[in-house]
């Protein structure tokens, strides 16, 4: 079979895209990188401050995603990214053209509760309707799969290596 692709798990805040990132990246045997710490400093006190990142603030971020991205096609790779509008997934399609994108996608009350039972380095609670109101799911043309973030991570992932057929990648043991 051909190489796995790299894969994003995308969302907005609070929607699990680092724990599911991880848990698959895991069962593929591939990295996982959490695209937030990919983020400069100074974007971090921005958003921290309750500020949401322009385009061309998000841009260089966009672009260091995009080389990790390039950097694990071969072996494959798994990150975590927002990646909320599709012209930033068409960037980031740019370094890894085969890339396939896992949307995290919930309910805006789910979010929330979950935003407010969790410590976040830099993401406030009242960055979320921003990140909703820039938010454009994963369009026909797009390789991916949108998955429900009402069920467990674990469940998460199963279904993403079952329907993408990533199966005869994942190290069973």
């Amino acid at each position: 079979m051909g190489s796995l692709p790299p894969i994003v798990v995308m969302g907005v805040q609070g929607s699990g895209k680092g724990t599911i990132g991880d848990l698959l990246a895991v069962q593929l045997g591939v990295p996982f990188i959490d695209g937030d710490n990919l983020h400069s400093a100074q974007d971090k006190e921005w958003m921290a401050s309750g500020r949401a990142l322009s385009d061309a603030q998000r841009l260089p971020w966009l672009r260091s995603v995009g080389e990790s991205l390039a950097t694990g096609a071969g072996p494959g790779v798994v990150v975590a990214c927002s990646a909320l509008k599709r012209s930033y997934r068409d960037l980031l399609r740019g370094y890894a053209p085969a890339m396939f994108t896992v949307f995290a996608q919930g309910d805006i009350a789910l979010i929330r509760a979950r935003i407010e039972a969790r410590d976040h380095e830099f993401m406030p609670l009242s960055l979320l309707k921003t990140q909703f109101d820039d938010l454009e799911e994963l369009q026909d043309d797009e390789a991916g799969l949108t998955v429900d973030i009402s069920n467990s991570p674990e469940q998460i992932v199963e279904v993403v290596i079952t329907d993408t057929h990533l199966r005869s990648f994942s190290h069973e043991d």
